[in-house]
């Protein structure tokens, strides 16, 4: 089956674009959740008259993600955890807890959409960890993991 994707989808393709899906994931999933059109003649005579429309609406999506990715860059988080012998973790720092540290400062990000480079963050130290705020856009987090302070 043929479609007119109506949004990006990941592993799939960019919006506007006719791709082959499989019939049931097609009428299934991406045409009831408004995703994309089945791209018959008359559908792909509408969209071309709405792809300009459509491109837009995309530009300003990211041009949103681009300010959101600049605000995101700038943020420099810390992250103090309990720590024993040689600076290694009990536990380690998932990207819950990114998430968590970054909605502490005023922007909600989705925890799935947090790419941490090194597998799991078991030592103290320093990490860059990359958001993905959109398919085109991935802004760099500098990430802080200290010892806990001990309170007495």
């Amino acid at each position: 089956m043929k479609v007119i994707l109506k949004e990006n989808i990941d592993d799939l393709g960019i919006m506007g674009s006719v791709v082959s899906v499989a019939n049931g994931y097609g009428r299934n999933y991406l045409i009831p959740k408004d995703l994309a059109v089945e791209a018959n003649p008359k559908n792909i005579k509408r969209f071309e008259h709405e792809k300009k429309i459509i491109l837009k609406k995309a530009e300003n999506v990211k041009n949103t993600a681009d300010k959101l990715a600049v605000k995101i860059s700038s943020i420099k988080l810390i992250i103090e955890v309990n720590a024993g012998e040689d600076d290694k973790l009990f536990g380690s720092v998932t990207t819950r807890d990114i998430a968590e540290a970054i909605s502490k400062q005023g922007v909600e990000v989705d925890k799935r959409k947090i790419v941490i480079p090194d597998e799991q963050i078991k030592r103290l130290g320093t990490y860059d960890v990359l958001v993905k705020v959109h398919p085109e856009v991935t802004a760099k987090v500098s990430l802080e993991v200290c010892p806990a302070r001990k309170e007495e």
